[in-house]
């Protein structure tokens, strides 16, 4: 058993020596201003002196700085969407904040959302990039891919490694940056150390997003952080913040297709039940292929019990000694997956999986953790629990192992949820595949 205590934070956490900003810091960070007037700059291959065509009228040229932070390229052209006759169907911008944007999975992310896939091809979007001090140039070298993809969705792109600046209006957020697990590092370390960040997070999303933002929290250990980040959060719902499973969930319906020798297609109202750890519960009794349930299509009781449930829960180390590296690309079309459940109607009969928060859930499992269980939505963003799914023994034990993990969680970070002194009793130390 993992024990470790640790005392109550001060009012501001501790940070991370890579989010200890300087002044000087602050000032080179480079932030879009989302809002005209704004001056006109231009930093791609095109000096401003070779610029031909005005870009601003000399009021705008007048106007203040905003912060210390500036638009990046491209983007700091001014526009007018509805001046522009084949903007005029479109819809109101939006603004996606990333974090942890120079990494791998938002190497993927980024050109899905800025392609119009994610969100639809009348959507125009501000993409708000959260890095790192150490980050910041990794960030410029995404910004500038950006900028020469011609996305015409894609209206503002704003940089920075403050979250109090790059979240400024956020109405979706999604959270990836978080640190790997070092060598020698228990579980309980790795909780505290991306605890910070998340706490630091929702305290910023908080203080400056949009009062409904949508929040999925991807960086690892997923759902505690999401926890961390709600509890961070007092002025936005809880609702609003989710913990990524979908790839679970995407990895359970893949296996399942291919003992029952059927397309991905043909597997619905798969569920993940519980921690995105190897504690989750790949559920197989409520599922169905071809609408049928799973156990009338698929007759080895001993796999499903077995075999599939632990392809499903150690799928990502499998990955990663075949590919030597973590999963990046299905986790960003995961992620595109979870944010299309809450923007586009749930088909007839069936459900996804997120890990939501759990206070006044239907099926018995501890309230005041986030959990992934099934859910429904009418395409608003919003979402509601599924009430007509059944249990038995085997699956009830195992909901209540990954319960009991998270449990242990939260006690392990109290101390940055505000309910006091953190004691850490992990049952076990369930390693995530790819925290190392």
């Amino acid at each position: 058993m993992a024990t470790a205590q640790f005392a109550p934070s001060p009012t501001q956490p501790r940070l991370l020596p890579s989010q200890q900003l300087s002044n000087t810091t602050r000032a080179r960070s480079l932030r879009l201003l989302s809002r005209p007037p704004r001056p006109a700059r231009v930093r791609c291959s095109v000096a401003p002196e070779q610029v031909e065509a005005p870009v601003a009228n000399p009021q705008q040229e007048k106007a203040p700085k905003n912060r210390a932070s500036e638009c990046y390229g491209v983007f700091c052209l001014t526009y007018d969407l509805e001046a522009e006759e084949k903007t005029r169907s479109w819809k109101k911008l939006i603004n996606i904040v990333v974090s942890g944007a120079a990494g791998m999975i938002s190497n993927h992310l980024l050109f899905k959302l800025a392609s119009g896939e994610v969100f639809g091809q009348d959507q125009p979007l501000a993409l708000k990039l959260l890095g790192s001090e150490r980050s910041i140039q990794a960030l410029e070298g995404v910004a500038m891919e950006l900028e020469d993809s011609l996305y015409p969705l894609l209206r503002e792109v704003s940089i920075g490694i403050d979250p109090y600046e790059v979240f400024q209006d956020a109405e979706w957020a999604l959270l990836i940056g978080a640190k790997p697990r070092g060598p020698g590092m228990e579980r309980a370390g790795l909780l505290d150390i991306n605890g910070q960040i998340y706490a630091e997070q929702g305290k910023a999303l908080n203080a400056v997003a949009s009062r409904n933002v949508k929040v999925i929290v991807v960086g690892n250990p997923c759902n505690t952080n999401a926890l961390i980040c709600l509890k961070n959060a007092p002025n936005i719902p809880p609702k609003n913040f989710h913990a990524l499973t979908r790839l679970d969930e995407n990895r359970a319906k893949c296996q399942l297709a291919l003992k029952a020798g059927v397309f991905y297609d043909k597997v619905s109202n798969v569920t993940i039940w519980g921690n995105h750890s190897t504690t989750q519960v790949p559920d197989f009794l409520n599922a169905k292929i071809n609408g049928l349930p799973v156990k009338d299509v698929i007759k080895d009781t001993k796999w499903l019990e077995h075999e599939f449930t632990e392809k499903v829960q150690k799928r990502g180390g499998a990955l990663i000694q075949k590919w030597g590296r973590s999963s990046a690309a299905s986790t960003s079309v995961s992620i595109v997956d979870a944010i299309r459940s809450l923007v586009t109607p749930t088909p007839e009969g069936d459900w996804f999986s997120s890990g939501v928060y759990t206070n006044g859930n239907p099926y018995g499992i501890a309230e005041d953790i986030v959990f992934s269980m099934p859910c429904r939505s009418k395409g608003d963003g919003d979402y509601e629990l599924v009430k007509d799914v059944i249990f038995d023994d085997f699956l009830w034990e195992r909901i209540k192992k990954t319960e009991a993990e998270l449990l242990a969680e939260k006690r392990c970070v109290a101390h940055l949820t505000g309910e006091g002194i953190a004691f850490c009793d992990l049952p076990e130390d369930t390693m995530l595949p790819g925290e190392m």
